[in-house]
C-alpha cells in the first residue's frame, strides 16, 4: 500500500511538473509573440511610411534610405493593395509557380484574408482625395510563426518525458519486486525443506510406535501439505511444467481443502459442464491462485453466512472460470489496485497474495486474471481465462 502511494505521488509530481512547466512556456511564448508582433507592425509603418515617400518622391528626393529601408523586409509577407482591392505588388509571400498575372491574383486573395484579419496600413498617395490610396497588407513572419508553435512542440517534449519517465519507474520497480520475490520464496522454500523432512521422518516413527492413533494420519496431511506450500514456493521464478488437466478435479482438491478449513457458514460448491475441461495448467500453482481468492474471500465475509460458486464455461478460444462471493466487495476506486503489489485492504495483508495470482495466470498459463464485477455490501467476482486446450 505504501508503495503504490509512493508510485501515485511521484507519478502527480510529475504530472504537476509537466503542468507547470507547460503554464510558464505558454506565458513566456505569448509575452514574446506579442513582443514580436508588436515589432513586427512597427516596422511595417515604417515600411509604409518608406513607401509613401517613394511614391511622393521628386527629382530632388534622396531615395538611398527609402529603398534600402523597403529592400531591408527580407521576412514579413506584404500585399500592396490599391483602392479597388487588387493587388500591385508583393513580398515575401510563396506563390504557385505560373504567370506572373496568377501570383497577383493569389497575392489578391492573400491580401483581403490579410485586410479582413486586421493586418492592414493604410497610406494616402494624394491628401487632397482620400479615394486615393493603398493598403499595406501584411502577415506575420517565420519567426513569428515558429515562435507561436514553440510551447506546443515543448509541451508534446514534457509529456514524452512525463510517460517515459513514469514507464521507466514502473518497470523498474516491477523488475525490482519480482527478484524480491523470486528471492524470498526460493529462500522460503529452501528454509522449510529442513524442518519438513524432519516432521517427515518424525511422522513416520510415529506410525510405527502408535499405528491406531487417528491423529497421525491428519498430521501427515498438514505435513505433506507443507511440503507442497514448499513445492510451489521453489517454482516462483522458473517456467513451471503445464500438462493437461481435468478443471473438475483441481477444483475439487481446491473446495476439499477450504472445506476442511473454513466455518460452516460458508458454503463453497462448484458449477461444471457436463463434459470434462481439460486445461493445460500446473496444478500446485493453479490451486495455489484458487485459495487464495477463496480465502480473500472468507475473509470478506467476516466470519457472516456466506457462499463461494466456482463456475466454470468455455468457448471456442478459451475455459472461463468465475469466483463468485457475497462478501463485503470491492470499492470502486480500489479495483485497479487489488492486483498491485503492496496493496491491502487488510491490517495485517502483505498485498502480495493477488500480485502473485497475476503471475501465476498471466505470466506461467498464458491467461488473464480480472475483477469481473464487484459491489460494496454485496459480493465480487474474480474471472479467470485460460487458453482452450485445442489452441495449444
Amino acid at each position: 500500500m505504501l508503495w503504490t502511494d509512493r508510485i501515485r505521488q511521484v507519478k502527480l509530481l510529475l504530472v504537476s511538473g509537466a503542468i507547470v512547466i507547460a503554464i510558464v512556456s505558454l506565458v513566456v511564448s505569448h509575452i514574446l509573440t506579442c513582443d514580436l508582433s508588436m515589432e513586427e507592425r512597427q516596422k511595417m509603418e515604417v515600411w509604409a511610411e518608406a513607401m509613401s515617400a517613394l511614391n511622393r518622391a521628386d527629382q530632388n528626393t534622396d531615395l538611398g534610405l527609402v529603398l534600402k529601408v523597403m529592400n531591408g523586409n527580407n521576412m514579413i509577407p506584404v500585399v500592396v493593395m490599391d483602392n479597388r482591392g487588387e493587388a500591385q505588388l508583393f513580398r515575401n509571400v510563396e506563390m504557385r509557380k505560373g504567370a506572373y498575372a496568377d501570383s497577383l491574383e493569389q497575392a489578391k486573395v492573400l491580401g483581403r484574408q490579410l485586410k479582413a484579419a486586421g493586418r492592414c496600413i493604410r497610406i494616402q498617395l494624394n491628401d487632397s482625395v482620400k479615394s486615393d490610396y493603398v493598403d499595406i497588407c501584411y502577415g506575420e513572419s517565420l519567426m513569428l510563426k515558429q515562435l507561436q508553435r514553440y510551447p506546443y512542440v515543448q509541451l508534446g517534449v514534457v509529456m514524452l518525458f512525463v510517460v517515459v519517465a513514469i514507464f521507466a519507474l514502473l518497470t523498474s520497480k516491477r523488475a525490482e519486486q519480482d527478484k524480491v520475490w523470486v528471492g524470498l520464496s526460493k529462500e522460503t522454500a529452501h528454509q522449510l525443506g529442513t524442518p519438513i523432512s524432519s516432521l517427515m521422518a518424525w511422522t513416520e516413527m510415529l506410525k510405527e510406535t502408535y499405528p491406531q492413533d487417528d491423529l497421525i494420519p491428519e498430521m501427515d496431511k498438514d505435513v505433506k501439505r507443507l511440503e507442497l506450500i514448499a513445492d510451489r514456493f521453489s517454482k516462483i521464478g522458473s517456467l513451471p511444467e503445464l500438462v493437461p488437466t481435468n478443471m473438475a478435479e483441481v477444483l475439487s482438491h481446491v473446495v476439499d481443502y477450504m472445506d476442511r478449513r473454513t466455518s460452516n457458514k460458508v458454503r463453497i460448491t462448484m458449477e461444471l459442464p457436463d463434459h470434462d475441461v481439460q486445461v493445460m495448467m500446473n496444478s500446485p500453482l493453479f490451486e495455489w491462485v484458487l485459495e487464495n481468492l477463496c480465502k480473500n474471500a472468507v475473509d470478506a465475509m467476516a466470519g457472516e453466512r456466506g457462499s463461494i460458486v466456482l463456475h466454470v464455461e468455455e468457448d471456442e478460444n478459451s475455459v472461463i472460470l468465475d469466483v463468485t462471493d457475497t462478501g463485503k466487495g470491492i470499492r470502486k476506486r480500489d479495483v485497479h489496485n487489488v492486483f498491485r503489489p503492496g496493496f491491502t485492504t487488510k491490517k495485517r495483508g502483505w498485498g502480495l497474495g493477488l500480485s502473485l495470482a497475476r503471475r501465476i495466470i498471466e505470466e506461467y498459463h498464458k491467461g488473464r486474471i480480472s475483477v469481473k464485477a464487484s459491489e460494496v455490501g454485496v459480493g465480487t467476482t474474480f474471472r479467470i481465462v485460460l487458453p482452450h486446450l485445442n489452441l495449444l
